[in-house]
């Protein structure tokens, strides 16, 4: 590919506006901060502060850079800045929001330093028979679909239970919960089934919220006046309804059925779907949403299986930035920081949302250089376009800061007789 510094100065210019749109009421600082922090993780494909400073390209010594950015991280995230991030990700969501709500963790087992480091289950060692457990953080997560069906983070906060006054997981889950609600008045939950929960039903009811939340196996549900196992009622029944769903970025056949029951929660009507011939045991869906005809059982089905977007969005954080990598050890730097991070996903999204006919989008595509013609998450092919057309960069952003001075007039001596 022959490469012109055209594509360069565009991918500047349209990171440079977009973070312009979240720190437009920031002090000039913090303003050139956000720029530049944004701008060089997606130009290194890394959350370290020395890759970043590495691709700011500043005549100043490097540690005196990494200086600077670890001060501006320590003073915690923006809160105009948020609200500004949020504002903007509202323009991109359809009228019926679906939120995506699922907990991560992440990883430091050689860490000694970090503030309030405490014990997470290891998400990619554990397995169903048997869980690792390490050294680091929770991370819970609220993804938001926008209207062309990518994800985008709407809450983001990285915890431990070392923390002084921590209350429970469940505690920032409720935090999650009442943003999305604030932010849309009413949108859809998907959940998966760490959270079939008495208090998530009542919770989600409380704020007359719809929900799809997978059930688990242990499960009692009021049938016809008397309480059941859900496992007994998936064997009950078949599924009759055919329909193709995405699941994991492969489509699969499914075939569905759906009775009405009640929770032991709040002893409301709603719905059980069941879900045959994706995985070794059928799914049961519990939902509050209005059941009709087959088409809304086909709609709450597809409304769980988009979840797999989010698990793509978390390893697509760890992967292209590095996220388990980071060296700040004070946690309201490390929260500053996936900020920026979310900042960063965020973008990707922007430029997802784009034509496939925009010039810069396809010299993005066209630089990464993917295997496959169309991919359901395009997020890993973006960001290492994003990275190979700022490789080319001799210098950073700074100068696009330039202090305007007034220009000063020439002294001159006047003349009396």
């Amino acid at each position: 590919m022959v490469n012109f510094t055209s594509n360069t100065y565009q991918m500047k210019r349209e990171i440079l506006n977009f973070s312009n749109k979240i720190s437009k009421y920031l002090s000039k600082p913090e303003k050139k901060f956000a720029a530049d922090i944004t701008y060089g993780m997606l130009a290194s494909g890394s959350c370290l502060l020395t890759d970043i400073a590495d691709q700011l390209h500043e005549p100043s010594k490097k540690i005196n850079i990494v200086d600077r950015l670890s001060r501006h991280l320590e003073k915690g995230t923006p809160a105009v800045a948020a609200v500004s991030y949020l504002q903007l990700i509202k323009k991109w969501i359809p009228s019926d929001p679906v939120i995506h709500i699922d907990d991560s963790d992440v990883v430091k087992p050689d860490g000694y330093q970090f503030e309030s480091l405490g014990i997470v289950r290891d998400g990619s060692e554990s397995t169903s028979a048997k869980s690792v457990y390490k050294k680091g953080y929770h991370v819970t997560e609220a993804c938001v679909l926008t209207g062309s069906n990518h994800p985008v983070s709407i809450f983001s906060k990285i915890h431990s239970s070392s923390e002084k006054d921590y209350k429970s997981i469940n505690t920032v889950t409720f935090q999650a919960i009442e943003q999305g609600a604030s932010l849309f008045g009413k949108a859809t939950f998907a959940m998966d089934r760490g959270y079939d929960d008495n208090k998530m039903f009542l919770k989600l009811d409380e704020l007359r919220q719809d929900y799809v939340i997978r059930l688990k196996s242990n499960r009692r549900l009021l049938y016809h006046n008397k309480w059941t196992m859900a496992t007994e009622l998936r064997n009950r029944r078949k599924g009759r309804i055919k329909t193709n769903v995405i699941y994991r970025g492969k489509e699969h056949e499914a075939y569905l059925s759906h009775v009405k029951v009640q929770i032991t929660a709040s002893r409301k009507d709603i719905g059980l779907v069941l879900v045959y011939g994706i995985t070794e045991h059928p799914m049961m869906l519990a939902t509050n949403k209005d059941i009709k005809s087959k088409e809304d059982v086909i709609k709450v089905a597809r409304i769980y299986f988009s979840r797999w977007k989010i698990e793509e969005y978390f390893r697509c954080k760890k992967q292209m930035f590095r996220f388990e990598n980071f060296r700040v050890r004070r946690l309201k730097a490390v929260n500053a920081l996936n900020f920026y991070i979310t900042l960063c996903m965020a973008f990707l999204a922007h430029i997802s949302m784009k034509s496939e006919t925009h010039a810069l989008k396809a010299a993005i595509i066209q630089t990464a250089d993917p295997i496959k013609e169309k991919v359901h998450f395009c997020y890993y092919r973006l960001a290492k376009g994003i990275s190979g057309i700022l490789s080319y960069a001799k210098e950073g952003i700074r100068l696009w800061f330039r202090t305007k001075r007034p220009a000063y007039r020439q002294l001159c001596l006047k003349l009396t007789d």
